[in-house]
C-alpha cells in the first residue's frame, strides 16, 4: 500500500465512528470473527480499545491485519484503522493508483 492510498483511506476513517471496541477481554476468536465480519462488510472500519483493556494499540492492530490479511492504516490514541480490499463484486472503495 503506497503512501498516497493509505492517506486516502485516513482522510475516509476521519469521518467514521469506531464500530467495534476491544474491553479487557483482550483479542478473543469472537473479536476476531467480528472484525472479519465487519471488513467483509465495509473494507474499511474504525476500532477502540477501552481503557481497562491492557494490549497496546498498535500491537493489536499489527496483530488482527496479520490474522486477517488487512492492512493498518492508521492508529491514534486508542483507535485504530483497519482495510482489507473487498472481492470484486463487493468492492466499495477504489483507491487511487
Amino acid at each position: 500500500m503506497t503512501s498516497k492510498q493509505r492517506a486516502y483511506l485516513r482522510g475516509l476513517a476521519s469521518t467514521q465512528d469506531a464500530i467495534l471496541s476491544l474491553g479487557k477481554e483482550g483479542l478473543t476468536p469472537e473479536f476476531t470473527k467480528s472484525v472479519e465480519d465487519a471488513l467483509a462488510a465495509r473494507e474499511l472500519i474504525k476500532i477502540s480499545i477501552q481503557k481497562n483493556c491492557l494490549l497496546d494499540p498498535r500491537e493489536v492492530a499489527d496483530i488482527l491485519a496479520e490474522r486477517l490479511h488487512a492492512h493498518p492504516v492508521q492508529v491514534i490514541g486508542r483507535r485504530f484503522v483497519l482495510y482489507r480490499q473487498g472481492k470484486d463484486k463487493n468492492r466499495k472503495i477504489v483507491l487511487p493508483s
